[in-house]
């Protein structure tokens, strides 16, 4: 499960909210959990507690209420999940359960029994009304206003944006269909104007998510309203035109994909292309319920490279899914040779309470799972290292994502936050900022990592 790391999580650390506390206002605490959609959710519901005259607390004694807003994807994220709530408990009392895992009430109840209430994913209406149930607002007409932006928990220079809720897709190993139902489209005239307000704020990069990202607009045939269509090549030009750093992530590979890459070349958006491919072997495939098109895959990926040389792919993939043999595993790991994907993950099969696959027969012993995981990524690895090595010498425009005594950590076009690698300066930082564009020289490479010089 993808955790909101210390420095953006309000439980632990600081959040970028304001932290004064007037006489007898009311204090929420957030637990944000899960991926960055559920972090677009929490940071929703804080924004309209903000409006109604809460103050955000940065730790648990602060609060009068937390809310712990859950991701109940993986086995191994519910468990994480119920940790945080119990943690939570512990150290405040009043705790109100939302996100993913709010899907299973008696899941969480049966645990913890002193929840104050549970609401499923994006129900921010029912967490209000929770909210309110144990703290009544108590506004001050003359110092609530609903900030210009809302409220944020990532940095100042970068915001998630998610354009859609929910998926169309069946794949036998994923219950989010379930937890957060069928693809519905945000309006693009929406989209647009909330990218609008973030880079009047100070947005310097917009980070475009959703379950099904290149599905965009299909719920809403592609409509046109107020001069925006609803499509996800139309909604990345749009963007674009903005004048801030554009990425996509959770793009599937439908075939107006490519249709997004000249873009790419353009410099509308940034080439950096995040693809959930799952694996390459086209019987694995069909037992997931995905595509089953591999090879053609490759063929793709080669047009989308002649189109834009610098994109860089993003993928991540399973092993050890129920049936797969050592053929196909290595059907996978030949795959990943001609593909040579720049950045990629691996998650070893898990059941999942409620998925189909759970029911397949010839499910892979744990040792096995765990070998094949380790030669996936040692050959990952090694493609990512000369790749990275590959860029020694070029200047690369970075974007600063923060500053200390000891250097400033970036991030080049290729890098999305917390998933990907860094690009460190070690001399002649002092003058930078989070959120500054510069162009550094690529002194020294790693695994996964850059080191450069302005």
């Amino acid at each position: 499960m993808h955790q909101n790391p210390p420095d953006l999580r309000p439980d632990l650390a600081r959040a970028t909210v304001p932290d004064e506390r007037r006489a007898g206002q009311p204090t929420i605490g957030m637990v944000s959990l899960g991926c960055p959609k559920a972090l677009v959710d929490s940071e929703r519901i804080l924004t309209r507690l903000r409006a109604e005259g809460y103050a955000i607390s940065p730790d648990y004694g602060g609060a009068d209420v937390v809310i712990v807003n859950t991701c109940g994807f993986l086995d191994s994220a519910k468990a994480e999940s119920l940790e945080a709530i119990g943690e939570a408990l512990q150290e405040n009392g009043r705790v109100i359960v939302t996100g993913c895992l709010g899907a299973e009430p008696e899941y969480i109840t049966g645990a913890h029994p002193k929840v104050l209430a549970v609401t499923g994913p994006h129900q921010y209406e029912s967490v209000l009304d929770a909210v309110h149930g144990v703290v009544p607002p108590s506004p001050d007409p003359f110092v609530d206003l609903l900030p210009a932006s809302g409220v944020t928990l990532t940095p100042r220079h970068y915001s998630y944006l998610k354009i859609s809720e929910g998926c169309n897709h069946k794949c036998k190993f994923c219950i989010i269909p379930d937890m957060r139902g069928k693809l519905v489209s945000r309006p693009a005239h929406a989209v647009i104007r909330e990218a609008e307000k973030l880079v009047e704020a100070g947005v310097k990069e917009l980070l475009v998510i959703s379950q099904d990202t290149s599905a965009y607009g299909v719920d809403r045939k592609f409509a046109e309203e107020r001069g925006h269509r609803a499509h996800i090549t139309d909604l990345a030009r749009d963007l674009g035109e903005l004048g801030a750093w554009v990425r996509l992530h959770y793009v599937y590979p439908y075939p107006y994909v490519r249709e997004l890459i000249p873009l790419m070349a353009e410099g509308l958006v940034l080439p950096y292309l995040d693809i959930p491919f799952q694996h390459a072997h086209p019987d694995t495939l069909k037992r997931m319920a995905r595509p089953a098109a591999a090879a053609k895959t490759l063929d793709e990926i080669a047009a989308w490279r002649s189109v834009c040389p610098d994109i860089t792919l993003r993928s991540t993939f399973i092993v050890g899914y129920p049936g797969e043999t050592e053929a196909e595993f290595q059907t996978l790991l030949d795959w990943l040779d001609e593909a040579q994907l720049d950045r990629v993950g691996c998650f070893q099969y898990e059941n999942v309470e409620g998925a189909r696959a759970n029911d397949l027969p010839d499910h892979v012993a744990d040792e096995v799972k765990q070998d094949r995981f380790d030669r996936f990524m040692q050959k990952a690895q090694a493609i990512s290292e000369a790749k990275l090595a590959a860029k020694i010498g070029r200047k690369l425009e970075v974007i600063v994502d923060a500053v200390d005594e000891e250097g400033a950590t970036c991030r080049t076009k290729a890098d999305a936050p917390e998933i990907d690698g860094n690009l460190f300066v070690d001399e002649g930082f002092e003058a930078l900022k989070p959120g500054d564009i510069v162009t550094v020289t690529v002194d020294e490479a790693g695994e996964y990592d850059l080191w450069g010089r302005l």
